[in-house]
Parts: C-alpha cells; structure tokens; sequence
C-alpha cells in the first residue's frame, strides 16, 4: 500500500457513504492489569445511532492516519508462524456468519492480551466492513457512472484504545439553587487517541494482497515490536527514522564526521531525484553499491569496499537495503536544523548549497547566500562588505 491507498480508504470512513459498508462491529473490553475478557458485545453497525456511528469513523480514520514507515507500517506475515494471524485473519473475513467471525477475533484478542496486562482499562474494537473503489475515472462525455464498475474489498479493522477514569465536577443547580458534587462511575472510552491497530487485507490499487497487513502504531517512531511480531506475526521491519540514522552511520563510517553542506545537497538532490524517478513504482531502495554511486556523484570519491563495510558493521548485513524516502528530509520544506548557540537556522534540503561555514577574523561564522535583501523586525538590513 502506499499512502494514495490508505488515503483512499481513509477518506471513505463517513456515515451515509455507499463506498464503505460496515456490516459488524465488535467490542472487547479488557479489565487493566488482567489478561482475562471481561465483557465482549457484537451487533450490526447499522444499529448503532448516528452519533455513536459518527465516534467510531472518526476513530477508524485516526488509525489510518499518519506517514507511513514512521506510523503506519505494511507487514508482510511470516512463514509458518504458530497459530497464524494470517490465518485467524483471513478465516474471519471469509466467515458466513457473525457468530464464526466472532470466535476469530476472540481468538486474535487472545493474542493481544497475552501475558500482556495493560496500564488502563482497554476496549479492542474489530470491524468487518466492504470497501468499494471504482475501477475508472467518469468522463464527462460518457454515460457511464463511476460506481458502474468498482473494485470491492472486504476487510476486517482492529482499533485498540484505552479507556479514560470519569470526570468528578462540581455543577449548579438552577432549581434548587445549590451546588451538587456529581461524579460518574462509567469508565470513558478514548476515540480520538487509539493505541493501535491494523486493517487486513492489505489493499493496493483495489486489489487485496492476505499475505500483508497494515499496522497502524499509537505514535510515529514508537513501534510495538512484541504487537508486530508475536500478535500479528509480521516481519522485522525498520522505521523511516532508524533507516535514517543506519544511513548517517554509514556516512560517517566512510567519509568522517565532517561534510561540506554542498555536499550534502548534492546527496539530498540524487536521492530525491531517484525517488521521485519511482513515484508511481515501488519505493525505491538503496543497496551499499547505490550508495557508494550517490556519494561518488555528490563529489566525496569514496571505496566500495568500505562502503559494504559500513553496511554490515551497522546493520549486521552487507546486504541490507534502506528506503530511500526515508533518508530524504521533506525536500521544498525547511525540514533541516542548524542549531548553534547563538541562533537556530531552519533550511531546505535544496537550499544547502547557499551555506557556508567560514572563518572571519580568526572566528567561525555561517555564510548564507541570499537573493534578496534581509529583514529584521520590518528592518532590511544594511550590507556589509565581507571582511570590513
């Protein structure tokens, strides 16, 4: 999937919408510090009020929301796990009837409470839903409709969320003119912050792929490995922010610790160039021989040797390749830092090339090519000739 996909989908979760069907819902609450299933509830979604319609897609949305490699993250399932999620997965999307769709996913609720108390109380919330995308644009000059012809995917949604202590509040009351202490005993469930997630099957292009699934993590960066691995049994995988420092630590094996900023936009634009070459392809990858040809193309004539060193001191495989989206900062955007004591300098990645570090009577100062005349406070400032 990539992010047209799940955007896609995404922008499907509304009521009233003949794109998106949600035929089940089911609620599971777990008790905090207990591995046990205190209550657990299935109905239709249709008989759920509109209000209560409106929460929960807004909650969908909020699992299918953010970057992906940094918070959502396709998993390919390992081969021949013991009691496969997969398996467990695609049984209950292929069930006939609710009560067969819910032992599977009292199944999957096993594992993911499994020796594994919570802090809070927990709701874990399954959907069993149809996504329908059509499979052409409308033209203008046709009498065709757009929803004539659609792809349809049946998918199952998990949102785990956890469950917020009740507000104890003093109110007023009009009637009988005195304040009244109230305090509700219901536990609150948190829609709008879910914990985790995932959507199976993976669906790219309106074609459902059961050999991946979608996990969605609480926070970008911040992965359940033992939720990834032991839960859904997907393979290891690495975030956009760790293949980015595994990147920076092969730079700085090879070239030292030190880099003309020029240099580094030369890097910056040849990867952002690679990656935008394979918008509309798979995303592109970078082997240790990839990267030795951008750092040799960005002026640095480094050894391809040292090069495969540093991938297999690094990552334990000389082998290993890193996504090249995710070693790019946001590249039109002032998505790099320079933090010096005196100042912080926001700055594109195509920017680079006008920065300089240089010396200027005997003291280190940062150079910034400019086009045009600088402001301070509504102020242009008044040039200077360098050196006087």
């Amino acid at each position: 999937m990539d992010k047209k996909d799940i955007a896609g989908i995404r922008k499907q979760f509304k009521v009233d919408n003949d794109l998106l069907k949600i035929t089940d819902i089911f609620n599971v609450y777990i008790m905090k510090e207990s591995t046990d299933i205190y209550h657990h509830q299935s109905q239709p979604f249709e008989m759920l009020d509109r209000d209560q319609q409106e929460l929960f897609m807004n909650n969908f949305k909020k699992v299918l929301t953010g970057q992906l490699d940094e918070k959502l993250f396709e998993l390919k399932f390992q081969r021949d796990a013991e009691n496969s999620s997969q398996l467990l997965l695609h049984r209950g999307l292929l069930s006939q009837n609710v009560e067969d769709w819910k032992q599977e996913m009292l199944a999957m609720t096993e594992k993911i409470i499994d020796d594994h108390p919570y802090e809070k109380d927990i709701v874990i919330t399954f959907i069993r839903a149809e996504y329908m995308k059509p499979t052409k644009r409308r033209s203008e000059e046709s009498e065709e409709s757009d929803r004539d012809a659609v792809y349809s995917n049946p998918f199952i949604l998990c949102s785990i969320n956890k469950t917020e202590e009740p507000k104890k509040e003093i109110q007023f009351d009009y009637v009988e003119k005195e304040f009244k202490y109230k305090i509700e005993v219901d536990p609150v469930i948190d829609l709008k912050n879910p914990m985790s997630g995932f959507l199976f099957p993976s669906i790219t292009e309106g074609a459902s792929d059961v050999n991946h699934v979608l996990y969605a993590a609480g926070k970008a960066n911040e992965l359940d490995y033992r939720f990834i691995e032991d839960v859904l049994n997907g393979e290891e995988i690495m975030t956009a922010k760790e293949d980015k420092a595994v990147f920076e630590e092969v730079i700085r094996d090879v070239v030292g610790d030190q880099l003309n900023p020029s240099t580094l936009a030369n890097v910056y634009s040849e990867i952002n160039r690679v990656v935008e070459e394979n918008e509309e392809d798979e995303p592109p990858k970078l082997d240790y021989r990839e990267v030795e040809r951008v750092l040799n193309q960005s002026g640095e004539q480094v050894d391809g040797e040292k090069v495969k060193h540093a991938f297999q001191q690094i990552t334990d495989n000389e082998g290993y390749e890193l996504k090249a989206s995710s070693i790019v900062p946001k590249y039109k955007s002032k998505s790099i830092k320079i933090n010096t004591k005196v100042a912080n300098i926001s700055i594109s990645p195509q920017d680079l090339e006008f920065v300089r570090q240089v010396n200027y009577k005997g003291k280190r100062c940062i150079m910034i090519e400019i086009e045009e005349d600088a402001e301070i406070e509504g102020f242009k400032m008044l040039p200077e000739a360098f050196g006087e």
